[in-house]
Order: C-alpha cells, then sequence, then structure tokens
C-alpha cells in the first residue's frame, strides 16, 4: 500500500501538522494537466502550490477530466467551436488502487491516480478516474468532461469526488482532521462520513466549507428524488436526508447542506463574505461564515525578471522588460489574428471566464464612442479579449463569436482562443491595463487582477469582489465608478459603459501617454502591494489559523 513519504516526500511544519483534505472539482495546477475550467480551478492550484511551499499537511482530492474542460478553437469560419480532445498524462503516478462507489444503485469502479508534490511543486493531489475497463461505457463518462451538461452525470460526478474521495483516503489509511470542501461539488461526502460517525455534530467537528457563488442561481440544486435514485444520500434515504439538515421543499441545495455539515464556512472576499452571510443568514442551523480573501501564486505567476527589476527599483529594467512581455504576447495575437500589435502603444486585456455577468463588451456598449477610441492617433489604443464560455452556453458562445466578427475589421483589435493558463500568464505579463467591470455584487472574489499587478498591468476594474480590499485609486490601480444600486440592469450598463470610458479617456491613457513617471510608479506601487496580502501563502496560512484550526 502506498505510504505517507510516497505520497508527501516531505515532513509537514510543525505549525501546519493538522492534516487537511481538499476537496475540490477542479485544480489548475500546471498548463500541462488540463483539469479545470476558470477561476475555482485557479484558485485550488494556487492554494497547493503555497501549501507546498509552506510544508503543509494538505493533500488535495480531485477527478481526472479524460477530456478536461474542452479545447476551445477556430472552425474554418475562423469563430470558436469547443473541441473533446482527449488527454494523456504519463507524469501522473498509477497508484494501482481501485474501488467501487455506488451510482444508481450500482457499482462503479474508481481508480485513483497520484500527482506527487515533486512534479508541479504542489501539494499532493489524488484524481480519481472511472475511464477503466471495469466500466460500463456509461460509468466510464462520469469523468469524461468537467461540468458535464447531462444532469444525472453531473450528481454522478459529485458522488465520486464526494463520496469516492472520502473512500479513497479510507482506503489509503488516511483520517484528515479536517475535510474541506472548496464548493459545495463534493457535499456527498458529507453522507458518507455520517455513515460513519452515525452523528451530524461528530461530521462537523470534521468539516469546513468555502462558498464562491454570490448568486442564489448559481448554487448547485437538484431535486431529492433524482439524488436518492442516484444513491447521492450513500445509505440514507431523502426523507432521512431532510430530516438530519432539517431542510425541506423539493430541491437539495448543494451550498445550503454545506453550510449545515460544516462547522464553520468562508466567502472569499470581504465583500462576498458580507454578501454570503446576507444570502444565507435567515436559514436555521448553519455555520458561521468568515471572509478569507481569495489569493495567487506569486512564485507561478510572476515574471522573475520583471520582479528583480520592481524590487531593484530599476525604472529601466521594468520598462525594457515589460516592452519584451508584450512582445510575447503580440506573437500569439499575429499567430491567431493576423495582426501586427505595436510594444510601445498601450494594451488593454480583458480576460477571464467568459459569463454574461462579466460583460466582456461593456466597454462595446457605445459603438460610436468605441470606434472614436479605437481610431484615435493622439492616445492610441490596442485591445485584446480572451476567456472561455460553458461548452453548451450558446448565448455566451454566440457573443464570444460576435466579438471576433465585430473587432476583425480593427487592426489594433484581437479576440484570442486557447484560454487556459500558458494563454492567461501571457496576456498578464503582456498587458498595460487589466480590464474587470463585473456587474457590481456578482463577483465573488476575481483573482486574475492579482496575477496581472504582479506583472505590471495596471487593474482599471469596478470595485467588486477583491478589489476594495487593494485599490486605491490613481495610485495602485484605476477605479471605475459604479452606477448605484438601485439603477436596472439597462442603466447600470449605460452608466458604467461612460464611466469605463471616461476614466480611460480622461485619465488613463493621458497619464501612459504625458507622465511615464507616474505610470512607472503606478505599476511599483501595486506590484508592491499585492504581495503579501494577495499571495497565496497568506491564503494557505490563513486557512489554517481561522478555519482548519479554529
Amino acid at each position: 500500500m502506498i505510504t505517507r513519504g510516497d505520497i508527501f516526500g516531505f515532513a509537514p511544519d510543525e505549525k501546519y501538522t493538522a492534516s487537511i483534505a481538499y476537496f475540490s472539482m477542479e485544480f489548475a495546477i500546471d498548463q500541462a494537466l488540463k483539469i479545470y475550467s476558470g477561476g475555482l480551478g485557479f484558485l485550488a492550484g494556487s492554494h497547493l502550490r503555497s501549501a507546498y511551499e509552506l510544508k503543509q499537511n494538505l493533500l488535495g482530492i480531485g477527478i481526472l477530466w479524460k477530456y478536461g474542460y474542452y479545447d476551445q478553437v477556430k472552425g474554418n469560419n475562423g469563430l470558436m467551436k469547443p473541441e473533446f480532445i482527449e488527454k494523456e498524462y504519463s507524469f501522473l503516478q498509477d497508484t494501482g488502487i481501485v474501488f467501487t462507489v455506488s451510482v444508481h444503485d450500482s457499482p462503479v469502479h474508481v481508480k485513483a491516480y497520484l500527482l506527487k508534490p515533486e512534479t508541479f511543486k504542489s501539494a499532493p493531489l489524488f484524481l480519481l478516474s472511472t475511464d477503466i475497463a471495469e466500466n460500463d461505457e456509461l460509468s466510464r463518462s462520469i469523468t469524461h468532461c468537467l461540468y458535464d451538461q447531462n444532469e444525472a452525470t453531473r450528481i454522478a460526478q459529485t458522488i465520486v469526488l464526494g463520496i469516492g474521495g472520502a473512500m479513497l483516503l479510507d482506503i489509503l489509511g488516511i483520517t484528515p482532521d479536517v475535510y474541506h470542501m472548496n464548493e459545495g461539488h463534493s457535499v456527498s461526502l458529507n453522507f458518507y462520513l455520517y455513515a460513519k460517525y452515525k452523528s451530524l455534530e461528530e461530521v462537523r467537528k470534521r468539516v469546513v466549507f468555502t462558498t464562491h457563488t454570490p448568486e442564489m442561481a448559481g448554487n448547485e440544486a437538484h431535486s431529492y428524488s433524482l439524488l436518492k435514485e442516484m444513491s447521492f444520500f450513500y445509505h440514507l434515504q431523502d426523507h432521512e436526508a431532510k430530516s438530519i439538515l432539517g431542510m425541506e421543499g423539493d430541491y437539495f441545495n448543494y451550498t445550503l447542506a454545506a453550510l449545515k455539515f460544516a462547522r464553520k464556512a468562508n466567502g472569499v472576499s470581504k465583500l462576498h463574505g458580507e454578501v454570503a452571510r446576507r444570502m444565507w443568514g435567515d436559514n436555521p442551523g448553519i455555520c458561521e461564515i468568515v471572509s478569507i480573501t481569495n489569493a495567487q501564486n506569486k512564485a507561478y505567476w510572476a515574471d522573475i525578471q520583471f520582479n528583480t527589476a520592481i524590487s531593484a527599483r530599476d525604472n529601466k529594467c521594468i520598462t525594457r522588460r515589460k516592452q519584451e512581455m508584450k512582445s510575447d504576447l503580440f506573437k500569439v495575437v499575429a499567430d491567431q489574428c493576423g495582426k501586427l500589435f505595436d510594444e510601445n502603444i498601450l494594451t488593454i486585456v480583458w480576460a477571464r471566464r467568459f459569463a454574461d455577468y462579466k460583460r466582456a463588451d461593456l466597454i462595446m456598449a457605445d459603438w460610436d464612442r468605441f470606434i472614436k477610441l479605437m481610431d484615435s492617433k493622439d492616445y492610441p489604443v490596442q485591445l485584446i479579449w480572451a476567456g472561455k464560455p460553458y461548452p453548451e452556453d450558446e448565448g455566451s458562445i454566440n457573443l464570444f463569436n460576435q466579438m471576433i466578427s465585430r473587432t476583425k475589421p480593427f487592426a489594433n483589435c484581437a479576440v484570442l482562443t486557447g484560454y487556459e493558463l500558458g494563454l492567461s500568464a501571457l496576456l498578464k505579463k503582456g498587458s498595460d491595463v487589466w480590464l474587470n467591470n463585473p456587474r457590481m455584487y456578482h463577483e465573488a472574489s476575481g483573482t486574475s487582477g492579482m496575477t496581472a499587478a504582479m506583472n505590471g498591468s495596471i487593474n482599471l476594474s469596478l470595485p467588486d469582489g477583491w478589489v476594495p480590499e487593494f485599490a486605491k485609486d490613481k495610485e495602485n490601480c484605476f477605479v471605475i465608478a459604479p452606477a448605484p444600486d438601485r439603477s436596472s440592469m439597462v442603466e447600470r450598463d449605460i452608466q458604467e459603459n461612460k464611466n469605463l470610458l471616461d476614466t480611460l479617456e480622461d485619465i488613463v491613457l493621458p497619464m501612459y501617454y504625458t507622465q511615464p513617471e507616474n505610470w512607472i510608479a503606478m505599476i511599483k506601487t501595486a506590484a508592491n502591494e499585492i504581495v503579501p496580502e494577495f499571495e497565496a501563502g497568506r491564503l494557505a496560512d490563513e486557512y489554517y489559523e481561522k478555519i482548519y484550526m479554529a
């Protein structure tokens, strides 16, 4: 049997000896391991990297997605389309462990693989797969595609992650002090623990939860009857699950159940913590919700040469390295779009998961003004967009493709495909301005602007998510004034488009072109203030202090 020494390869620091099992549907650890879709995975990946750096006694539990999320490519018409391509990973260790999990009252065989810490300098990560010969094709398909569109398959995925992950730990002889659910996908593990410990209080002693979703509609829920058919409640009947948790209605809400099973939970920014307490606070029996703001791992994301120049306060080296990073990004623009960008021109990037509330096209809302911005000779601009829509979200895919078509005539606009860790890093390093304009109170945290600031890209952002904890307008970022809270959605879009363009035209562009010394000062201030507060070492330590050991 695989030993603890085989799994970790190091002794934990005495500050972090409490053992933690960290369950997440996705992990963005390295470009080579495509088992993530967006921000949830980016956060989990940075958490595991910083846990490794701090030598914490933490291991991850996830799923080995055969096709990943999807490959974002362009068809012969130049428009985006999702492709599902099988992935191979020779660097994962086959543990030889195969066990069965009940799904729809039938045994499904699950194989465990291990990503060892030394491979990518991350905490050890076990990845579960049902795509093995012992299963029929339906069972094999459970771990094919991250966030499968079929409801029964999605439920099966959460059973494999939650119950399967907890079973694996027992097989390994590991009894964690804390089971950490990163989002509610693994909530089924609590029913396995309840069968083991026979008491809700005993489960609560061992479980903590992180919620990432500030919209009620975004919190996953399924009918009790379907979940019972799928064996989601382990050995319990659906009415027993309701009784244990004091839940009513026809639908089981993953987040609400997680808040009732956990002894403590957290939102992922100070603002989101407040939103989460308002969202869930009226429900009896939920745990305390605190705030631990998301962060990103500097060692992975920050350009070494650029940060050496920042530490040396060498303005010439900062400027030179920034131009080199822009040149690297512009090679991708030329390759994908046939457009040649100029390293001397201010370059704005909007890049993140492509969801409606993030408003990728807000800057275009006043088309005449957008054209004027793009055609300016006094203060020229280059714009780049990137991001992956959900593969079944036709509305978001159509918007992405409309943006490709609308920007095609502009030599200074590009829409890039293939938004994964590698391209994300190039965009953060190669941009001058990092644009973030979600609908207010819809962004739980967001982390892309943190890594942009580590690489000399100044945030231009609405004050949502993590931003209010960092932002000093015109000192370390540019803040876009939000519309009044009472505004309708249409009114908000109109007003915030105006505020965005006003900020760009009146403040950002004049500073870049006429006050370069002020621009460099902002770059240095942002890079110095983003760490350590928004570096994942702080986050990994804070989880032990505020959640695991509290």
